[in-house]
């Protein structure tokens, strides 16, 4: 049972909670230790009575934000860290400052990090670039191996299961799991299993199921497109599997070539700009060679920037040619998100499944899929945010 928090220690929570001058620190009884976590809070968060309550004390010079970089991962935990990284750049404009080499080698590296990095790789100095880079495959090879083996586990599994011949010729049939599957029927009188349910090896060839992710790389899916580019990368070394990725806003970039390196798909996307949904899904379409065989995964809010009714019409006839179509409004752990929710009731009302997804379900997704399970019903079974078609009514 842990033991009761004293007034004393009540009190410098509360404290360093609520900030304060000098005098309030040493009336509290702050450590010097303490002291120094109040300055790096203060720096961030704190208020001058006579300024803008979204103004902090880190001023301009890169050399003080790479100190106080390195101060509150000395304080603080790296999930605060990450917080703090993310509202220093937002409340206190460091966007310019974090392309300066010294304050990127400080930076705690995660993905709302790599997810700034791409959105100011256009306008990066060489050398910051070059460190840039370095921080971004560091975000990527933490995710891949985090999400990596669950993907390919997962995918090659469904697969498997996909293959299954159920209707074999002679010499297809796998007599070992069959009489396995038979084995209740096993006929006493005859000496022998009658076998009512034929199992085949499968039918092989070179790809399984053609996937087609469809990322829109306007701002606010940031973090959804670093996400994507991994489970791009590596769904594309699945030689079962034939991937392609596509990022978009009003122009479209085929970047299937560049899968072998995620590092080199994420700064080959241009992160804001307006969005064209439909020019999009018909560069997609285009894709498709065997519809019944084809996933299409577009990962976006859906807020179009062109005419809604083409690109519904769009959506509609990929589903129509057979298809298998999910629209993913995130691909994210940042709680819900806001994305068109007209257009994504029309999506279900045509029967294409949309809502928000975690990223440590996508494997579990794409499993579904392979196995073309009903998405909106694994999608509800497991808490996530779904559109519902709207009421024709």
């Amino acid at each position: 049972m842990a033991r009761p928090m004293s007034a004393d220690d009540q009190a410098r929570r509360w404290r360093l909670v609520l900030g304060g001058d000098a005098d309030s620190a040493a009336s509290c009884g702050l450590s010097p230790e303490d002291i120094a976590m109040d300055a790096a809070l203060a720096a961030l968060y704190g208020v001058d009575a006579d300024s803008d309550p979204r103004t902090g004390g880190l001023g301009g010079s890169a050399p003080r934000v790479a100190r106080w970089l390195g101060d509150i991962r000395q304080y603080f935990p790296n999930r605060v860290v990450e917080v703090m990284q993310k509202d220093a750049i937002e409340r206190l404009g460091l966007k310019k400052l974090i392309l300066e080499p010294e304050v990127l080698e400080t930076l705690t590296p995660d993905v709302n990090l790599a997810a700034t990095l791409i959105s100011l790789s256009q306008v990066m100095p060489k050398k910051a670039k070059e460190t840039a880079r370095m921080v971004v495959r560091k975000v990527c090879d933490d995710l891949e191996r985090k999400l990596g083996a669950p993907m390919r586990e997962a995918v090659r599994g469904a697969l498997n299961r996909a293959t299954r011949n159920n209707r074999p010729r002679h010499h297809e049939i796998d007599w070992s799991r069959t009489l396995r599957a038979n084995l209740s029927r096993y006929q006493p009188t005859l000496n022998t299993v009658i076998p009512e349910q034929l199992i085949g090896y499968g039918r092989k060839r070179s790809s399984m199921r053609d996937i087609v992710l469809c990322i829109d790389q306007s701002g606010s899916m940031a973090n959804s497109v670093v996400y994507a580019s991994i489970f791009g990368a590596v769904l594309a070394s699945l030689k079962a599997v034939s991937t392609r990725l596509v990022v978009f806003d009003t122009a479209i970039i085929d970047l299937s070539e560049k899968l072998d390196d995620p590092v080199d798909v994420l700064f080959g996307v241009q992160l804001g700009g307006g969005t064209d949904i439909n020019g999009a899904l018909a560069y997609c379409q285009s894709l498709i060679r065997r519809p019944q065989d084809t996933i299409v995964v577009l990962i976006s809010d859906l807020i179009e920037g062109g005419i809604a009714e083409q690109m519904l019409a769009r959506a509609s006839a990929i589903q129509r040619s057979g298809a298998q179509m999910v629209a993913l409004l995130a691909l994210s752990d940042e709680g819900k998100p806001v994305y068109d929710h007209h257009h994504a009731a029309a999506l279900a009302g045509l029967g294409i499944p949309a809502f928000a997804c975690s990223p440590d379900a996508f494997a579990d997704l794409m499993a579904a899929a392979i196995e073309r399970h009903d998405l909106g019903l694994w999608a509800a079974q497991r808490g996530f945010i779904t559109e519902r078609a709207a009421d024709s009514s």
